[in-house]
């Protein structure tokens, strides 16, 4: 069983659980004062703006008990997934590394982006081929992924940049950056592989009328 975690203010968990029914996969949505059901196979921490987003966007949400469960199920080999405010979240919360701050021009934006496919060694990203270019929406304020020169060089050398942000044809340029993420990272690994955090929906592009369907072989590793 997928959980899908509801916090005050989550506003796509209900996008993730139409996502993942769409696909077959298994899921519930779970308020997060209930905790993690007894048998939890995967782990969605939703977009959204919880807790209004007050001191830091995901800050308060990562002090939810369930983070406990959530960090113990990860060390597990547990798939969690963050998507933008889970994103956000799962920074906060220490299961993976860098943080998230407000937008380089300081607005809240809501488009179609292009991602470059980092690396194809990872469950989330298996689907894909490494350098393939596909497109998701973003819809964030404080989505600029932001991680010191040192920490940046780590997780690329240990292959942990999931995708950067890049133009229709690939190419990682600071007119692609939508939101000034340092090297153009959009999403990230932890230290386990299967904890991953990306700012742009997925499950906003598995349905091939509605956004198209890049977004499914990410959803695809919880099946």
């Amino acid at each position: 069983m997928i959980a899908i975690v509801r916090f005050g203010g989550s506003n796509c968990d209900r996008d993730a659980k139409r996502a993942l029914d769409s696909m077959g996969i298994e899921n519930e949505i779970v308020w997060h004062e209930d905790g993690l059901p007894e048998v939890t196979t995967g782990i969605v921490l939703p977009g959204g703006f919880s807790y209004g987003d007050y001191l830091r966007a995901g800050a308060m949400a990562a002090r939810s008990p369930i983070l406990r469960e959530i960090r113990n199920a990860a060390a597990e080999g547990v798939p969690v997934l963050g998507v933008c405010n889970g994103a956000q979240i799962g920074s906060e919360s220490g299961l993976t590394p860098g943080a998230f701050t407000t937008n380089a021009s300081a607005r809240f934006q809501c488009e179609h982006v292009h991602l470059r496919v980092e690396s194809a060694d990872t469950p989330w990203t298996e689907g894909y081929e490494e350098g393939e270019v596909i497109e998701l929406p973003i819809a964030h304020g404080e989505g600029r992924f932001e991680i010191g020169k040192k920490d940046l060089k780590r997780i690329e050398s240990e292959d942990r940049v999931l995708f950067r942000y890049c133009d229709a044809d690939g190419r990682v340029t600071e007119t692609a950056n939508p939101n000034g993420s340092t090297g153009n990272v959009a999403g990230v690994v932890g230290e386990r592989g299967t904890t991953a955090v990306l700012m742009p929906h997925p499950e906003r592009a598995v349905l091939a009328h509605i956004g198209g369907t890049d977004g499914r072989e990410i959803l695809a590793a919880f099946a």
